[in-house]
């Protein structure tokens, strides 16, 4: 889920005051008095983005960002957390072009400020940054402009192709005015060299020494959908004997979750180093004979809402189950030795690639062995995170009618909170509105709500007030809710996923996610013919993204070796043989 969050630490004293129901910035009587923003697109800019396969003229959305004298540039300074910035749609802008970006009521959403009169006056260092969309005509007969995923993953900030000014220091009185101009001349380039004809999508990272390859296939699924070329991938880890048992085939453990990108499954690399955490030791043991001989996968499907389609077909994101599972499973059983049965596909993915491992195995029960789910996003709506969805009238607020609270985001383990849904709301909403942020939230909305009138997700919750609609969290109970799913299906799903479904998780987890593993765990408790004899495994006072215990060494956490130690026992004792 959380993974590549910015939590850039704010060093000014700016709030976030509860008036950031965002409304834009302020009142049109007194617009003269706000700066204005004069912005050229260098013609070497827009060409340098059109060599990279983006659209030009350009749709986006341009950002100015207020940061701190003599920190990292303004635009590595954003995030929850993070500085003041405005947000701007632009359109049809070509390279020598300027426009002028005045923050009107209508046109501008900041964060953490509503408006630029709450800006206090003084010296700042500020940047223009450019995110670029890309015009989709998907199948539905939809028109919408998104990020085109550019090889990493879906956070604007860090994109190739997006596009930035050089810092300047300027000083801001919100009472004078002022016109400060700014010219965008630098894109950020690709992460990896992109061959000829190939495309920024997914990456193009290179093969690493005999046990580390890479593949990138088009989607034709989601190529219909999207209306243009569309591209998944695998980052793929083989067993230390592969080369040396040219006639032996393997099972295989797909890890879900957020984008990859270059790095290889469980952080393996072919050099002696050490690795860190739960990876510590990792790369020594796969080497060694001891290690169990399996395939390790993990997919880069990020898309223009998020780092990762979730490996589901959705209404929205589009059809990610199908380029999984018909598209790109196949395409690897034919390249690589991987024995291409139900019982020796396993999945597992921690946050987002906990809720995907868990969701892909549900709906496909006969497609997979089994699933590990550490941490996983919201398995039940009755917590959406924090939020109930079926009763609550408010994401946002909680409490009566003269006492109003603030509902969480985010904690510490001792409780203390760190972010509430509002803020991070607001934030996903300035970076991108309609669900355009790449944030956690715009994703889960994308994958869960039905098609909106506008082409855009539907919203589950107005994003301004957090009033919560039911008509789409009835939609979310009936196609996404894990729970529902599995109690409303069980006659007919229950003798293929018996035995197959693994959870962890934290008690403490970070955002609250382990009050929906508990209500899933009471009802599959509730459920018989068969037994679902499903695990689930707490970690005392345990943050996200806790994964569970070693069951060789007492009192410790599981490491990534072995994990792949527990996949190996597990298949062995269905009776899985290779």
């Amino acid at each position: 889920m959380r993974a590549f969050r910015n939590f850039a630490i704010p060093t000014t004293g700016f709030l976030f005051p509860a008036a950031l129901l965002l409304a834009g910035c302020g009142d049109q009587e007194s617009a003269a008095l706000y700066p204005s923003f004069e912005i050229e697109l260098s013609a070497s800019a827009a060409e340098e983005i059109e060599a990279l396969g983006l659209q030009v003229p350009l749709q986006g959305r341009a950002y100015v960002i207020f940061g701190v004298e003599g920190e990292a540039e303004p635009r590595r300074q954003t995030g929850l957390r993070g500085v003041p910035f405005w947000g701007w749609e632009v359109e049809s802008w070509s390279g020598g072009e300027t426009i002028t970006l005045a923050p009107t009521a209508a046109e501008a959403i900041g964060y953490p400020l509503a408006s630029l009169h709450d800006l206090p006056a003084g010296e700042y260092s500020a940047q223009v940054f450019l995110n670029v969309f890309t015009t989709f005509h998907r199948a539905d007969g939809h028109v919408v402009n998104m990020h085109l995923n550019s090889g990493a993953g879906q956070s604007p900030w860090r994109a190739p192709g997006n596009a930035f000014s050089e810092p300047q220091q300027i000083r801001i009185d919100p009472a004078q005015g002022g016109t400060f101009r700014f010219v965008i001349d630098q894109v950020l380039p690709p992460i990896d060299p992109v061959p000829e004809g190939g495309t920024l999508q997914q990456g193009n990272p290179q093969d690493q020494g005999e046990f580390v390859k890479f593949v990138k296939i088009r989607s034709q699924v989601l190529s219909d959908f999207w209306g243009q070329d569309m591209y998944i991938g695998a980052n793929i880890l083989l067993p230390s004997d592969y080369l040396t048992s040219p006639d032996r085939h393997y099972p295989v453990v797909y890890l879900t979750g957020h984008f990859p990108g270059g790095r290889t499954p469980f952080g393996y690399s072919d050099e002696s180093q050490e690795g860190r955490g739960r990876s510590a030791g990792f790369s020594e043991f796969w080497r060694s004979p001891e290690s169990p001989k399996v395939i390790l996968v993990s997919v880069r499907d990020a898309n223009p809402y998020y780092d990762t389609g979730h490996s589901v077909n959705s209404a929205n994101v589009g059809p990610y189950g199908d380029a999984f599972t018909q598209e790109l499973i196949p395409y690897l059983e034919t390249q690589f030795r991987m024995i291409p049965e139900g019982w020796a596909r396993t999945l597992a993915g921690g946050s987002t690639g906990g809720w995907e491992a868990l969701a892909i195995q549900i709906f496909n029960p006969d497609t997979f062995g089994g699933a590990w789910g550490w941490c996983p996003d919201p398995v039940d709506f009755h917590y959406y995170q924090i939020v109930n969805v079926y009763e609550d009238e408010n994401a946002y607020w909680s409490g009566t009618e003269w006492v109003k609270v603030e509902r969480p985001n985010a904690r510490q383990p001792d409780g203390n909170v760190t972010s509430t849904i509002l803020q991070e709301n607001s934030y996903e909403r300035a970076v991108g509105p309609n669900g355009r942020s790449g944030g956690q939230w715009a994703i889960w909305e994308a994958l869960f709500s039905p098609v909106g009138p506008d082409g855009y997700a539907a919203p589950i919750w107005d994003r301004v007030t957090g009033e919560i609609d039911p008509e789409v969290a009835e939609y979310w109970r009936e196609n996404w809710d894990l729970t529902h799913y599995l109690t409303e299906n069980w006659a007919q799903v229950g003798r293929s996923l018996a035995g197959k479904l693994h959870i962890a998780t934290g008690d403490m987890d970070s955002y609250y996610l382990n009050n929906a593993v508990e209500l899933m765990e009471q009802a599959l408790t509730d459920l018989s013919n068969p037994d679902p004899e499903a695990t689930f495994e707490y970690g005392r006072k345990r943050r996200h993204c806790w994964i569970g215990s070693s069951p060789w060494r007492p009192g410790e956490d599981l490491s990534n070796a072995e994990f792949v130690q527990v996949v190996s026992d597990y298949l062995r004792r269905r009776g899985g043989t290779w």
